[in-house]
């Protein structure tokens, strides 16, 4: 097997354990601690990796102007990833969220102009529409159940609207920062503006449940292995994938995380696949596929429609 291939298959096994792992600890921490204590330890340690790792890249000095441009437009959304992201974990199935993260490359298909009557923009919209049913699929039993069920779902939903926003704030600095560096910078940046209200989070939560859960080495050990695994290894593999391959080849891995999610959550957790899984997985991955594959370069030119 090709050895980036390799890679980044151990990425996706990372980023689902991740996931499973973070439905674990929001059981007993409160999410927005989780999420806060996870995004700023990874951001300080990839902050020293680029002092004595020349591979991720030179170090830029940031000015006055970048780093407000770092707080304004990357980390900010950062934030609200962070707090629906937990807050979603927290409400709903982890193989939910994933799928809903699943779909952002067609987000970001979307995101990039409005409809028009030509072959690229046709099929990024049907792209949407065919992820839009998986998302319709994902939601249908919360709402036929009613009650505040459904609240995770739309949350899990947000989350992945702020993954693509952030991920086209992050293109806008490539610029004037590596991937490293702009990884580092916000996940300090926005973890720091989270703070506060995890602070305030983690202060009631504890002071109501006892600090008991807060020192149990186990909790810790998952979180210190999520923080190093997830947030530095698993970029780090990232990173290497994308200066060799293109990005859509690599992004077409991000298909696998909801699979790999799913599988930790039920084994590791006991989490039950529900019956709209695998449907709306089936759609949603259909969608991306359909979005970001070049047919030109599959069908061949003649078999397309002319611009």
């Amino acid at each position: 097997m090709n050895a980036i291939a390799a890679s980044l298959l151990v990425a996706i096994f990372i980023w689902g354990s991740n996931n499973a792992a973070t439905k674990y600890l929001v059981q007993s921490w409160p999410p927005l601690f989780i999420g806060v204590t996870r995004f700023f330890g990874a951001g300080v340690i990839l902050l020293g990796l680029l002092r004595i790792m020349p591979q991720l890249g030179p170090i830029h000095q940031l000015d006055a102007p970048l780093r407000r441009r770092l707080w304004w437009e990357g980390s900010i959304i950062l934030a609200l990833y962070i707090i629906t992201f937990n807050l979603a974990i927290a409400f709903t199935s982890a193989s939910h969220v994933a799928l809903y993260l699943g779909a952002a490359p067609v987000w970001a298909l979307v995101w990039e102009g409005r409809p028009r009557m030509t072959w690229v923009s046709m099929k990024a919209y049907g792209a949407a529409l065919m992820a839009l049913a998986g998302v319709v699929i994902l939601f249908w039993p919360a709402l036929r159940a009613g009650g505040t069920a459904w609240i995770g779902e739309l949350i899990g939903l947000a989350c992945s609207v702020f993954w693509t926003h952030y991920g086209r704030h992050c293109r806008a600095f490539r610029d004037v920062l590596t991937s490293a560096e702009i990884s580092a910078h916000t996940f300090v940046r926005g973890s720091l503006l989270v703070a506060p209200f995890a602070a305030v989070e983690a202060w009631l939560y504890f002071y109501k449940h006892g600090t008991t859960a807060l020192f149990d080495p186990k909790l810790i050990g998952i979180q210190i292995y999520s923080t190093l695994a997830s947030g530095v290894l698993a970029f780090l593999i990232w990173n290497n994938a994308l200066k060799a391959w293109p990005v859509s080849k690599v992004y077409l891995f991000n298909n696998l995380i909801p699979l790999s999610t799913m599988l930790w959550a039920h084994f590791l957790i006991a989490e039950p696949i529900t019956a709209t899984f695998w449907p709306a997985m089936g759609l949603i991955i259909g969608g991306v596929l359909m979005g970001q594959t070049r047919w030109e370069s599959v069908l061949g030119k003649r078999f397309l429609p002319v611009e």
